[in-house]
């Protein structure tokens, strides 16, 4: 039986995400992208609603295609937040929109976002060894510096806490627990 890092519990949506995504690392913008709006709406909620919701909410963000998202106007934000498939908050709503526009400036300025944000890691995966979850930090210096310098460009829903789980979520880091399997499986 496999050992993995006690988060999954017994969740198959939640085992089959920890097993083949979280901590990989990702270059392709889109899916960047993606994980930045989903764990913006995560924020105050687990991550297990929004695993759940993920479906309806590529289909309610147009695949999350940045620049379709960055065209939404009140129509659009109206008819989300009568979607029930998606958490209806105007907030985060807005916020996915603000991102979008923020997210197309820095493909423009950087080239794409990845060039821009593995830069907070060097372009490097960080990998922890970490022996037990409670030893994982909600935060690092390299999460606070990256919130600091999104909150700038005009991202919204990106403090520290919700930029440290984007960074574990896309293989910035490696914080799966040493006794888990994939701790070794990811370089």
């Amino acid at each position: 039986m496999k050992k993995r890092c006690e988060w999954a519990g017994d969740d198959p949506l939640m085992i089959e995400y920890h097993d083949r995504e979280w901590g990989v690392p990702i270059h392709d913008d889109r899916l960047l992208f993606e994980f930045l709006i989903l764990e913006g709406a995560q924020a105050g909620l687990s991550w297990s609603t929004i695993l759940k919701k993920r479906d309806n909410y590529r289909m309610a963000f147009d695949n999350f295609d940045p620049a379709k998202v960055a065209e939404y106007r009140t129509y659009e934000v109206e008819t989300l937040l009568t979607n029930s498939g998606i958490v209806r908050n105007r907030r985060k709503i807005e916020a996915a929109i603000a991102n979008a526009n923020a997210f197309l400036q820095v493909q423009e300025e950087f080239g794409s976002f990845d060039a821009y944000i593995w830069c907070f890691v060097d372009g490097t995966s960080i990998k922890n060894g970490w022996n037990s979850w409670s030893e994982i930090p909600s935060s690092t210096p390299e999460s606070d510096c990256m919130s600091l310098d999104l909150k700038k460009r005009g991202f919204k829903f990106v403090g520290p806490i919700i930029c440290y789980a984007f960074m574990q979520a896309v293989g910035m880091v490696n914080d799966h627990i040493v006794y888990c399997f994939r701790y070794g499986e990811i370089p």
